[in-house]
């Protein structure tokens, strides 16, 4: 078999950048080892940047996010018995985020691509990348091989792609953090309208949302916490002692569907390119959650290597991508520091002195009390612009007009 570009992974990533190459007239494989249902059940992320939707409405996959998606213009931060709220609207006007869970846009983009003829393999065993560093690249599966121009590292942290790179190809930054977030998934209606970010002296909590119907609770746990230890009466009791902390909040309770225990960890590997390989999303980068940027990190590299192999087809040159890894590292990096920064802002540590708390304390204040500091907030939480617009529908191949129109 033969394809221009060979995609390992069918999550938000690779079922992108398969979908945009269409757009743009380039044929493409994706391979994923787990199956259509489990990658369509599979709750991750769900706040989408200002950025992220309008690149998905853009490539004509938006509809249903448009329809359903639940559009927020402020956060709050709770801490010391109040409540302060971001409000987007007034900080960086015309930019919000959008609350729409990670498997629904994967179920947008599967139905895309087969519905566009996109050649999308599940329960795909034994990917391995060969001649990664030649200009004859190609994968195996499953006793098949597939020849490609180019291929896209697009499975994750565990993947095989990032780990078929020499280890004296990337220079890895990482950071592990002392504590882990437990994560619940429960049906009942939100207790608030927009998200809420809890600071209390017995961790953090996060309440979200991801429909009407459904909401989504993080609490702050110690790193290595077993799942088994926190029955549903344990965890409604520590979410209502961590948000139930302003007066007139009343945490509604309900069935909990999934819980789990999520490490919190920031990584990046660079370059984000060997050879023909390309890394994008969590092959490349992780960032703790708390500034809800892995998926739209993801996103961006997607945008980033489209139109770098748009520009190789067409014009030959490989400028673009060259610059590839330079390009998407100065948003990750910038991605990793806001993370890190809610995360530090918003935690306890066990090592931190009193010294320490009451500087966290200065800074929370810091940030609801001065408008400079709460635009930086702001224009960082709901997505910075790109450097580059999607093509206008004109200039695209007849093909792409008619997705998009």
């Amino acid at each position: 078999m033969r394809t221009q570009v060979g995609i390992i992974g069918a999550g938000p990533a690779g079922l992108l950048l398969s979908h945009l190459l269409h757009l743009r007239g380039i044929d493409s494989v994706v391979l994923e080892r787990r199956s259509r249902d489990h990658v369509e059940r599979r709750v991750r992320a769900g706040v989408l940047e200002q950025g992220t939707v309008e690149t998905l409405v853009a490539a004509g996959v938006g509809d249903r996010l448009t329809r359903e998606g639940l559009v927020h213009r402020g956060i709050e931060l709770r801490y010391g018995g109040a409540g302060h709220r971001v409000a987007f609207e007034r900080l960086v006007p015309g930019r919000a985020i959008t609350v729409y869970g990670q498997q629904e846009v994967v179920k947008d983009l599967i139905a895309a691509r087969l519905a566009a003829g996109g050649d999308v393999r599940f329960e795909v065993g034994d990917v391995a990348v060969n001649d990664a560093g030649t200009d004859r690249p190609h994968l195996t599966f499953g006793g098949e091989r597939l020849d490609c121009d180019v291929i896209a590292g697009c499975d994750g942290f565990h993947g095989v792609s990032r780990a078929s790179i020499p280890g004296d190809a990337l220079t890895v930054y990482e950071r592990e953090y002392p504590f882990a977030w437990l994560g619940v998934l429960a049906r009942v209606e939100p207790s608030a309208e927009e998200l809420i970010y809890a600071w209390t002296e017995r961790g953090f909590a996060l309440h979200s949302m991801r429909s009407p119907e459904i909401s989504r609770f993080y609490l702050q746990v110690p790193a290595g916490e077993d799942i088994a230890d926190w029955p549903d009466e344990r965890i409604w009791a520590e979410l209502r002692a961590r948000l139930e902390t302003v007066p007139g909040f009343t945490l509604a309770t309900g069935e909990i569907v999934e819980k789990g225990v999520t490490p919190m960890r920031s990584f990046v590997a660079e370059p984000m390119r060997y050879g023909r390989l390309f890394l994008a999303g969590d092959a490349a980068h992780i960032v703790p959650p708390t500034g809800a940027k892995g998926l739209n990190l993801a996103v961006a590299d997607v945008r980033v290597l489209t139109e770098a192999l748009a520009h190789w087809y067409a014009t030959g040159s490989a400028d673009l991508l060259d610059a590839y890894s330079e390009t998407c590292l100065k948003r990750v990096w910038r991605a990793q520091h806001f993370s890190w920064w809610m995360t530090t802002l918003l935690h306890t540590f066990e090592t931190d002195d009193a010294y320490a708390r009451r500087l966290q304390m200065s800074h929370l204040d810091y940030v609801t009390s001065s408008e400079a500091a709460a635009v930086t907030l702001a224009e960082n939480y709901v997505g910075l612009p790109y450097e580059r617009d999607l093509p206008d529908p004109a200039q695209t191949t007849p093909q792409a007009r008619e997705v998009i129109e």
